[in-house]
């Protein structure tokens, strides 16, 4: 079973966007050293502690970084942009990179109001139409459409579905696509969404039988107190949000409870159930476990950790533990 990662180029606190970007960079091509098929970024705007936002631009650089393993957007949010843009983005991606590049389409706006506001949309998009465009633009060249995607038509570069609903699996069952669930952030759907994905999934020149990625956050040590203890600037990244006050990665903290309050903090771990954490053998229970329950096609593995060192060596473990157990599930 493949095993990939998604990356939101995290700004930790004391550090920079131009720091977040070079270790994405680095993380990327150890993630290749590795054994890891795919690293994707994630779009968000108008946030200080994430430096994907002109995600395209930066699978462009760390695709050039890299040269084997996969490269694309977990995903890009297609209300914000004209799909023809998109289209000739990541076919100018995959035209310098060939068959490197892939494209997950989500349909929140990756940001507030005033985001939307700020690209000029309406809210008036149509996501299923736009995803069927960014298809046709991508698809064989047609020397007579009125407008044509260029470079990008002949590209033939692969769409997901991202989603944390039922709409999103719906959508990828009837378009015949392949389905990523946004469980390392909203599990609540999961299993109904998986469910429904699989027995309404309908065969198209793209798959044969359906595609399901499973998100999970890793947060993975030596020792267990260590992995809880990195685990904690996550914890309080996605209580700042949820409270309105988003801001960078912040440092990690020996009491959680102390630094955003035992009731916020079972909300956010709920959030972020899915979820393994410790030392390697616990890793590897908690990720068994997952796989056991869920029977992905892929794992897609994620986790905010303020010091670089410490995140590449949790997708090391994480990366260890996952070849293992795909050569046991082989066997």
């Amino acid at each position: 079973m493949r095993h990939s990662i998604l990356d939101l180029s995290p700004v930790p606190e004391g550090s920079d966007a131009r720091a977040a970007i070079a270790n994405s960079v680095a993380l990327a091509r150890k993630a290749e050293s590795w054994g890891y098929h795919r690293f994707w970024l994630a779009e968000h705007h108008n946030m200080e502690g994430i430096a994907s936002a002109a995600t395209s631009v930066l699978i462009g650089h760390i695709a050039s970084a890299t040269s084997r393993i996969r490269v694309g957007a977990g995903g890009i949010m297609l209300p914000n942009h004209a799909p023809l843009a998109i289209a000739e983005q990541f076919g100018t991606l995959a035209t310098i990179h060939g068959d490197r590049i892939d494209l997950g389409l989500g349909r929140a706006p990756g940001g507030d109001m005033a985001v939307m506001r700020a690209f000029r949309r309406d809210g008036s998009e149509d996501f299923p139409r736009d995803v069927m465009a960014l298809q046709a633009y991508f698809g064989d060249a047609n020397p007579a459409a009125q407008v044509r995607a260029v470079p990008g038509e002949g590209t033939h570069v692969p769409i997901w579905i991202l989603g944390s609903s039922l709409y999103g699996a719906q959508l990828a069952a009837h378009l015949g696509l392949p389905y990523a669930f946004a469980s390392h952030f909203a599990p609540d759907a999961l299993d109904q969404a998986r469910d429904i994905y699989r027995t309404r999934f309908q065969p198209s020149e793209t798959l044969e039988k359906p595609y399901f990625m499973l998100a999970a956050n890793v947060f993975a040590a030596e020792e267990e107190r260590e992995a809880l203890r990195l685990r904690t600037s996550m914890q309080q990244a996605f209580a700042r949000l949820r409270t309105g006050q988003p801001g960078k990665l912040p440092r990690p903290v020996d009491d959680i409870d102390a630094a955003i309050g035992p009731e916020i903090r079972r909300g956010v771990d709920h959030a972020l159930r899915v979820t393994a954490v410790g030392d390697p053998a616990q890793v590897r229970a908690q990720l068994s476990a997952m796989i056991a329950e869920h029977a992905p096609d892929e794992m897609i593995l994620t986790g905010q950790i303020h010091d670089p060192v410490a995140r590449e060596r949790s997708f090391e473990i994480a990366a260890e533990v996952m070849s293992d157990l795909s050569r046991r599930q082989a066997a």
